[in-house]
């Protein structure tokens, strides 16, 4: 409810904000149009007017970046160091979505705001990007719930029924989000991004399929090498902050256990951290993954209490140490790989 409120409040600074545009004087509307020609001449100097993207968080950043190159110009709204569900839009992020081309958004529930913010947006031109459209996708299931708030939860539900409202417990969908994660996840997004760009500047149609197809054969060879490892080890499993690699697990047939649940949400009871202690002895798990944003600090008393060593593993939602998808992504397999044999 909350959440639905502040969207609510959002829209209405947005129309404020357009209809105080409207009515600004002719020096600031001169002023305008002495920027845009200056924006304008600097897109000249570097080969052509650019098509402003917007994307939510790095991830799609860098999928943008990799099909459009130097005829894109791309703005994050998310800023570095917040979880994508955690983040509420403000007036002047849904006024760079006016601004925009186009807009891209993961989906999945990972920006529950999305929708609503595009509408809000008020750019009838704007061209709106889902880029798990199409994704083969996981459903979440009763193990990724929190099971300490389920009693909390359903007292909540039945509040909200009575109140006529039943969107409580499915802000974030039914569906795993996390599909950037997975090097297949990542090629279905960047080939919703792809189709995007081509029907915003079909002039440059080959030049962006040639960049999406370069970057599908990089990752489908990353893809390649790291499946014939994983499957000549013997051990699959591995701990996490957070449970952000479904996607990864089901492609190289690995498994994940976590601190926190999908959406890094609630801290495990002593009962799930006693659980979490028997996995990693059963399991002979050496190496507790964590992500900065997702309880390191419990990831380190975890890997204190069973004998393990804690490393850092990317979810891609930040800028992070200055490297590319598939490096980051290269990272992860690498020390996923090294823990497991």
């Amino acid at each position: 409810m909350v959440k639905k409120w502040s969207t609510i409040l959002l829209c209405l600074i947005i129309a404020v904000s357009f209809s105080g545009c409207s009515n600004k004087n002719q020096e600031t509307k001169t002023e305008e149009s002495n920027t845009q020609i200056n924006n304008t001449d600097q897109s000249s100097e570097t080969g052509g007017n650019l098509i402003k993207v917007s994307v939510t968080f790095d991830a799609m950043k860098e999928f943008v970046n990799a099909v459009g190159k130097d005829k894109v110009e791309v703005s994050t709204i998310i800023p570095s160091g917040m979880e994508p569900h955690d983040f509420e839009p403000k007036a002047q992020d849904l006024a760079a979505i006016s601004a925009a081309s186009v807009f891209v958004y993961s989906g999945l529930g990972i920006e529950a705001w999305a929708e609503e913010a595009t509408r809000a947006a008020n750019n009838s031109e704007l061209i709106v990007v889902e880029a798990s459209k199409g994704a083969d996708l996981i459903e979440n299931t009763d193990a990724e719930i929190d099971e300490h708030s389920d009693e909390e939860n359903a007292d909540e539900e039945h509040a909200d029924e009575e109140n006529g409202d039943d969107e409580h417990g499915h802000e974030h969908g039914q569906y795993d989000p996390h599909i950037w994660l997975s090097l297949k996840g990542a090629q279905t997004q960047v080939e919703n991004i792809k189709d995007a760009l081509i029907q915003t500047d079909p002039a440059n149609k080959d030049y962006y399929e040639a960049n999406c197809k370069e970057f599908i054969s990089q990752s489908e060879n990353l893809y390649n090498e790291y499946n014939e490892k994983f499957q000549a080890v013997e051990k699959k499993n591995f701990v996490t902050g957070h449970a952000a690699f479904g996607y990864l697990c089901r492609e190289f047939n690995l498994e994940q256990n976590s601190v926190e649940d999908v959406f890094a949400e609630g801290e495990p009871s002593p009962k799930q951290l006693a659980e979490l202690v028997e996995y990693c002895k059963e399991h002979k798990v050496t190496t507790i993954f964590a992500e900065e944003m997702a309880s390191p600090e419990i990831s380190k008393t975890l890997a204190d209490e069973v004998g393990a060593e804690v490393q850092t593993i990317y979810t891609i939602e930040s800028s992070e140490d200055d490297m590319s998808y598939l490096e980051r992504m290269t990272s992860n397999l690498s020390k996923i790989y090294e823990s497991l044999k």
